[in-house]
């Protein structure tokens, strides 16, 4: 599809043709089909891979105008003006930094590196760089999650109190899956925490606003794996009797944060647990209800809101045009939406970002903030000690703060049951 006449077509480029590049490169191509009036429009350049079977499946189906081996050369393309980081972990930090050092705008996944530190440096590669930066939070983009914030922000629930936030899955739970990098320090970091608790402190700073302070203990439930097949899969289930190697990093993370509201948190994020897949979600009580919702029922959110404390009923409720960026993708409220559309969420702002030189979604601060509440539950399951988060240093990049409402009972209760719909305040 050619761009309109007032549009400004922009080359992109991918680093990392796996499952995420993919994602990415599918977010790129829908987005005149969702945002038609989107200023810039995305054009795939190129791409880089080492891998050459997945480089070549990459160019077969998305068809970029030229493919690399090493993605310095994908960096000094001159058709390359934004550029998605989905390569492993390990490769992040460099990468990102070399993205923005080019003067390249930088779409990146979490997590930014290894350590906070990691995510530090491409943070000022890119303010230093002045280009714009999106980091891949994308449950924040779900618009039934959207609408949880607007309801707490709206005083909904009355003042939040506290909540409880869980991300659980299997994909390490069985005792012969390989022992890739994701296992491995050195490739894959603080193991769950990078890869799902970063995803879990980015929605309780944007649902509750900033982390002020958190107790942590960590565990590793399978200490040893079979060796993996050069290439392999962490899903792989390897053969008995075979070598095996020891597990680096942490399978699961239980956390109490605090907020700088007062909101006390109960924290979770597993990796090896059966029965669980993708068992993503929070509830957020506060003095007069709760919202609540569960990533395998994106489209839902139970809201119990109203002034009767005591019998107060909770009622699913579906998102809809006008949650979010829902209205983009279905015309009416109960129609699914995909992981893959998050990401196309996420392409718009990164772009509209670039066109208009202001964020729009999250941004490398974000990915830093989550980077150093990972590592402060590392130092404090090492030490069994509260960690405080907030500086005065840190403080000037604190999110935005939340108006979180002072407690009030909603005027005839009785009558007034769902008062932030329908009901003067």
């Amino acid at each position: 599809m050619e761009a309109g006449p007032r549009e400004r077509v922009i080359g992109v480029g991918v680093i990392g043709a796996g499952w995420m590049g993919h994602a990415h490169a599918r977010a790129y191509a829908r987005l005149p089909h969702h945002y038609p009036e989107l200023p810039v429009r995305p054009r795939l350049v190129a791409v880089a891979e080492t891998v050459p079977a997945q480089l070549a499946d990459f160019a077969s189906r998305y068809v970029p105008d030229r493919r690399y081996t090493d993605w310095r050369d994908l960096l000094a393309d001159p058709e390359v003006e934004a550029v998605s980081v989905t390569a492993p972990n390990a490769l992040h930090s460099e990468i990102g930094v070399a993205v923005a050092e080019a003067g390249r705008h930088l779409w990146i996944e979490k997590p930014v590196g290894l350590t906070a530190g990691d995510a530090r440096a491409v943070a000022e590669a890119v303010a230093k760089a002045g280009v714009r930066s999106a980091v891949g939070f994308n449950y924040r983009n779900v618009p039934a999650v959207d609408r949880a914030r607007r309801l707490i922000a709206e005083g909904a629930i009355g003042a939040p109190t506290h909540a409880r936030v869980h991300l659980l899955t299997d994909y390490a739970a069985h005792p012969a899956g390989a022992l890739t990098w994701r296992f491995l320090r050195e490739h894959g970091g603080s193991g769950v925490l990078g890869d799902l608790a970063s995803h879990g402190v980015d929605l309780v700073r944007f649902l509750l606003g900033d982390l002020e302070r958190l107790v942590a203990d960590t565990a590793v439930f399978v200490p040893e794996r079979p060796l993996a097949a050069p290439g392999g899969s962490h899903y792989a289930i390897a053969a008995a009797g075979g070598p095996v190697g020891a597990v680096e990093n942490e399978d699961y993370v239980c956390a109490l944060l605090r907020t700088r509201a007062g909101v006390r948190v109960t924290f979770e994020a597993g990796r090896a647990e059966v029965g669980e897949q993708n068992t993503y979600g929070f509830v957020v009580h506060g003095t007069t209800g709760l919202v609540g919702w569960d990533f395998r029922r994106a489209g839902e959110l139970v809201v119990s809101a109203g002034g009767d404390y005591q019998n107060e009923p909770a009622t699913t409720v579906f998102a809809g045009p006008g949650d979010g960026e829902y209205a983009r993708f279905q015309p009416g409220a109960g129609i699914a939406m995909s992981y893959d559309d998050t990401k196309v969420v996420e392409a718009a702002g990164f772009l509209r970002s670039v066109a208009e030189g202001v964020p729009h979604g999250a941004t490398i601060e974000d990915a830093v903030r989550s980077a150093e509440a990972l590592e402060a539950m590392e130092r404090s399951a090492a030490t069994a000690a509260w960690i405080a988060l907030l500086s005065p240093e840190a403080d000037r990049r604190v999110m935005p703060p939340i108006a979180l409402p002072r407690e009030r009972r909603r005027p005839g209760s009785r009558n007034c049951r769902w008062a932030w719909l329908t009901c003067p305040s």
